[in-house]
């Protein structure tokens, strides 16, 4: 189970974060974002053709990806889950192998508090990674932590 290219998704409709890395590397970072108000099947045809030219840039080995979770509003909840169906299919697609992490998981590794807030996730992949500021926006820093939290269970599993 050992990789040394992770790619991690902090999935989402509106913003979909990602990161990849190898080892204590940050390789690259940021976010798809894709307009508000625009018709739901462009926002994700838009979030397939750019994670698609993500992973051909950056050939990552694996996906992690962040669990759905939400308690409050369904909505929203419904436009994460078809933002992250688009991952796990370009996934599927390019031959990746898909690993899946519940948020608060995320939170307990990267930082020993499963409740963890934004900042201090930020923080602590700032740390990892030993960068001068913290990765921006959060969704970017989430996805790093997705990767990071990958890397720590793959080289238990070794």
């Amino acid at each position: 189970m050992s990789t040394n290219r992770i790619l991690g998704i902090d999935p989402g409709t509106g913003i979909c974060g990602f990161g990849v890395i190898e080892g204590r590397k940050a390789i690259d970072y940021g976010v798809i974002a894709t307009p508000p108000h625009t018709p739901l099947a462009d926002r994700l045809l838009d979030i397939y053709e750019s994670l698609h030219e993500i992973i051909k840039q950056n050939r990552p080995e694996v996906m992690a990806i962040e669990k759905l979770f939400f308690k409050q509003n369904i909505t929203t909840g419904i436009s994460v889950a078809e933002a992250r169906g688009v991952c796990l299919l370009v996934a599927k697609q390019c031959g990746l192998p898909t690993f899946e992490y519940a948020p608060n998981q995320i939170k307990m590794a990267i930082s020993g508090d499963g409740h963890a807030h934004k900042k201090q996730m930020q923080e602590m992949v700032r740390l990892h990674f030993g960068l001068k500021t913290a990765p921006k926006p959060d969704d970017a820093a989430d996805a790093l932590a997705v990767a990071i939290v990958h890397s720590f269970i793959a080289k238990a599993n070794m």
